[in-house]
């Protein structure tokens, strides 16, 4: 077919880049008058061309010295080079769950992968059968509808080393699915104590299962807690957080780019002795060959070895993990808010003298740290009790307009929560509803049966609210048992703007804390 315009114009486009690539290569050599400006940039103009012709010749060795057949290695390669999908990358945002010590997406489907594998190996090892990777490895993909290789295995060890004793074996009864008896195959099994024993042999039960998951999840979770304490390290200033008080991660922590685990490494079969080079055909053989086939096997082998010892060893070293600048510090627009702040002071005649934004940026992010340290040790009590607090200074106004309208000094509390739970409902916790919705669905409640339900939620949610009232203003709300009921007391007279100013403030104070 002709090529269409845009063929034609990307031709031009390379064509243009090579001649000035070529231009480049041709500079001539800086003379003595040149300023030194522009030597400077000829220098780094050469030295990027030399970086270049570098790369692409480092690149150009690694991919001819790489066997064809190394599909083991080009596969983890292969996949660390791609970028992976949006829904891996944004994992942790997208779930809806309370924050905490959330796992990367790699690392679940790891976790789901051990929980299928132990699933499998329990049962073959109650049965008395020898566990095979075969048989693990299709077990697996039924159950989680995903590839399963060798290297997850690796990184099941490297996480949970005691989990299985992993073997190269021959000779077992392979019935018929493509592997010879008397090859070598990878087998597992897995650790017990003496005491996990029915009838004098060892058996995985059900519980053992289940601690054993647990067991992986914590090292997963521990796994994830070095990356994230590097992290905290890196800040600036840099943090320290026990990680028996950590209950959530750094909000600028991205969990979801945690590296991968790095496979264990797995027995090999045993070598066996092979001729595979011409000069250990040669030594092996010598003597029975003729001599013109000795002599041509002693060239093959000469040449070998001068070709190995002419090619480039390339050292790849690993790249220490680097933390973004961008994450360093604090956020960038609390930093645009207080240099504007500080720069709009202007030194006054008598008056006090200007603040440099320099000496105010240090005490500005260890302020941000505290606040961050606060969150990240926070407990769900102290959460649900702060989300509460941050409802409080919008509810003092609904409750006053309910005495207003009811035109009482006290109500009960019942009605007091229901008359809250129909002017407040919009603005609880987000979930609510729904929950109670699909708990309707499933048990077959009719709407006036869900309704009930709602209120009776919704009451209690409230109640909790206004026992909050009464233990932070008890000169404002009072809530007093007579009898069998029990009424809560307000005070109409007292101004509302200073009721909320100091349920504000005593909001603050807990989040400070």
């Amino acid at each position: 077919p002709l090529p269409t315009q845009e063929d034609l114009a990307g031709l031009r486009c390379r064509l243009r880049r090579v001649k000035a690539l070529a231009q480049l290569a041709q500079l001539p050599p800086v003379s003595a008058g040149t300023s030194p400006d522009l030597r400077s940039h000829l220098e780094r103009v050469r030295q990027l061309e030399l970086r270049i012709r570098e790369k692409k010749a480092g690149s150009g060795a690694i991919a001819g010295a790489r066997p064809s057949g190394d599909s083991g290695v080009a596969a983890p390669a292969a996949e660390a080079g791609e970028k992976p999908p949006a829904f891996q990358r944004f994992h942790t945002l997208a779930q809806d769950l309370p924050p905490g010590l959330t796992l990367p997406y790699k690392f679940k489907v790891l976790a789901e992968m051990f929980r299928s594998v132990d699933t499998i190996a329990g049962m073959l090892f109650n049965r008395a059968e020898t566990i095979t990777f075969a048989k693990v490895k299709q077990g697996v993909q039924d159950m989680m509808r995903k590839q399963f290789e060798e290297r997850h295995v690796g990184q099941i060890k490297a996480v949970y080393p005691t989990s299985y004793r992993l073997r190269q074996e021959k000779n077992i009864p392979t019935f018929g699915n493509g592997v010879k008896k008397s090859d070598y195959q990878l087998t597992l099994e897995p650790v017990l104590g003496e005491e996990e024993k029915v009838d004098g042999r060892p058996h995985l039960s059900a519980s053992r299962l289940l601690e054993r998951r647990k067991e992986f999840n914590r090292n997963l979770v521990n796994i994830v807690k070095q990356h994230h304490k590097a992290f905290l390290a890196a800040l600036s200033p840099p943090m320290v957080v026990p990680e028996e008080k950590l209950t959530r991660w750094h909000p600028r922590f991205n969990v979801d780019k945690v590296p991968d685990i790095s496979p264990a490494e797995l027995p090999r079969p045993p070598q066996e002795d092979r001729l595979t080079t011409a000069q250990e055909v040669l030594s092996t053989a010598r003597g029975m060959l003729t001599p013109k086939m000795e002599k041509a096997l002693a060239n093959l082998a000469l040449r070998t070895a001068e070709a190995g010892a002419g090619e480039p060893v390339v050292s790849k070293a690993p790249s220490p993990a680097s933390t973004s600048s961008a994450l360093r510090g604090v956020s960038q627009a609390l930093l645009e808010r207080v240099s504007n702040s500080v720069l709009a002071v202007t030194p006054v005649p008598g008056g006090p003298a200007c603040v440099s934004p320099h000496l105010l940026l240090p005490k500005i992010r260890a302020k941000e740290a505290q606040k961050l340290q606060a969150l990240m040790t926070r407990e769900p009590q102290q959460e649900e009790r702060l989300a509460m607090l941050g409802r409080l200074p919008a509810m003092a106004r609904i409750l006053r307009n309910i005495f207003v309208a009811e035109k009482k000094q006290a109500l009960t509390l019942e009605v007091a929560c229901a008359r809250m739970a129909d002017s407040y409902d919009t603005q609880m916790p987000p979930g609510r509803k729904e929950v109670v919705g699909g708990l309707g669905r499933r048990k077959g409640l009719g709407s006036r049966a869900l309704t009930r339900r709602l209120l009776l939620l919704f009451t209690g949610e409230m109640e909790k609210h206004l026992r909050l009232f009464a233990e932070l203003l008890p000169d404002w709300v009072g809530i007093h048992a007579i009898r069998t009921d029990t009424y809560i007391k307000l005070d109409k007279g007292k101004d509302l703007g200073l009721v909320t100013e100091r349920l504000t403030k005593a909001a603050k104070e807990a989040e400070a804390l």
